[in-house]
């Protein structure tokens, strides 16, 4: 008998609003995921980790969402040249550029253990992992300061090196070519564990079938692989771009639908 291969789910973005956090708790609830990756930079945090402490979720690993791109920065040192975070794009210029190395090293470091702290003060203990909202942590300026704390604290990163498919192919490439090799290399060299590869990218789009992207995605997957989602339930969050998709993926995890395809592709959820 061939041997199940085995597969992470993380649901991002736990903090973000009350509809995420819904969907992620139901979700850990019923089994179908693995992993959160928590935000602990918006107000609501203290209180997202206190319900995500009393729900008792065994077998979950929590883990820290880096944020550099949503809402205001927690550190007085980043806060004195970003009243607010940059969107994305901006971020990324200024990481191509050299900016993020140079003039706002010292801050970005203060702004990482603020949101480290932060975490810790909340949850009571260290996160189980680091990864990056947006996948931040895989930049140039940003990627030493995660890689530093992953093999002070003992903590896998996310890899961003080796995103698999279907479909959405520059888009995969554009975050492997934005520090994620880089990335993936540096975690081989300094013995960072990670797994072997990253799979759930698409556009969010509504004409995406999750379904058959997710079918996709688990025929394709290599043991230990890890799928990073964004579920969400009930009442949309306020301002949340991609809250028809959360819905969408929402229905999909929570179906017997996913617990089939597991089955038939061979995959197990560890």
């Amino acid at each position: 008998m061939t041997p199940l291969r085995r597969l992470s789910v993380c649901a991002d973005d736990y903090g973000q609003g009350a509809a995420v956090d819904r969907g992620i708790l139901a979700l850990a609830q019923q089994g179908r995921i693995t992993a959160l990756s928590a935000l602990v930079t918006p107000p609501r945090w203290p209180g997202a980790g206190s319900a995500l402490h009393d729900a008792r979720i065994e077998g979950v690993a929590t883990g820290l969402h880096f944020n550099l791109t949503e809402g205001q920065p927690l550190s007085a040192e980043l806060r004195r040249d970003w009243p607010r975070f940059p969107p994305l794009r901006a971020l990324i210029a200024q990481a191509l550029g050299g900016r993020l190395s140079a003039g706002l090293g010292g801050a970005l470091a203060a702004e990482f253990q603020a949101q480290l702290q932060r975490f810790v003060d909340v949850s009571g203990r260290a996160p189980d992992f680091i990864d990056g909202h947006q996948h931040v942590h895989a930049l140039p300026g940003v990627r030493p300061l995660v890689l530093a704390a992953a093999r002070s604290l003992g903590l896998p990163l996310r890899n961003t090196g080796r995103v698999l498919g279907p479909g959405f192919a520059f888009k995969r490439r554009v975050i492997e070519a934005l520090g994620g090799r880089a990335l993936e290399a540096q975690m081989r060299a300094r013995g960072v564990a990670m797994a072997p590869a990253l799979i759930g990218v698409y556009d969010f789009s509504p004409r995406a079938d999750y379904r058959a992207l997710m079918r996709a995605w688990l025929h394709g997957a290599p043991d230990g692989a890890l799928l990073f989602c964004h579920p969400a339930l009930g009442e949309p969050d306020a301002g949340d771009p991609i809250a028809a998709a959360r819905q969408r993926e929402m229905a999909y995890l929570a179906s017997p639908a996913f617990a089939a395809d597991l089955a038939e592709a061979g995959v197990s959820l560890g």
